[in-house]
């Protein structure tokens, strides 16, 4: 009974270095123009350029598979910066995608909001807080203004609200001066 049990640990032991060891040796570096690309891109994690997010989109423009212009959320201004990274021509965006917007900001009217966590689960950076069948609210901090949230609500308690930020200025730390009560009634 011992000796089996002695072997299978022995040879769990000998597996896992050698993964471990193939994991250090065998490991694929990611082409580091992606991280920059990706690093250019607002983050929005919206979809509206047929990709998942902003990553598989870096990696898509980094293997020249599309074009520098299929994000609205960020805008000339992206695609501009995405140009002068790459060295190539700037387009104009391409209107498939959608046209480009001003910054909004997810703001969850509390006493409407029913708590279905539906928008908890279209967010995707979990800007969002909130319990089933509790009202929920969004982390000013964390939302990137995607809307992804907008069309769940079976309520209609989700207004975007106009920000005043830039691309290139892109810091939601600093639209804490925003009066979000105001904005909510006009």
């Amino acid at each position: 009974m011992f000796t089996p049990i002695l072997a299978i640990t022995l040879l769990a032991l000998i597996f896992g270095l050698m993964l471990g060891f193939a994991s250090i040796y065998l490991k694929v570096e990611d082409n580091p123009i992606i991280e920059q690309i990706d690093k250019l891109l607002p983050q929005t994690q919206c979809g509206q350029c047929n990709f998942a997010g902003c990553r598989p989109y870096a990696k898509a423009i980094a293997n020249g598979e599309v074009d520098i212009n299929r994000c609205p959320p960020g805008g000339e201004d992206t695609i501009q910066a995405l140009a002068n990274l790459l060295e190539v021509e700037v387009k104009p965006l391409d209107k498939e995608c959608g046209i480009e917007g001003s910054k909004t900001l997810a703001v969850i009217d509390e006493e409407r909001c029913i708590g279905c966590t539906l928008c908890i689960q279209a967010c995707p950076v979990d800007a969002i807080i909130g319990a089933a069948k509790q009202m929920h609210t969004v982390v000013t901090n964390e939302c990137t203004g995607c809307e992804l949230c907008v069309n769940p609500c079976p309520v209609d308690c989700i207004d975007m609200v106009e920000t005043k930020a830039k691309t290139n200025s892109w810091n939601w730390s600093n639209l804490s001066h925003i009066d979000l009560q105001s904005n909510e009634q006009s």
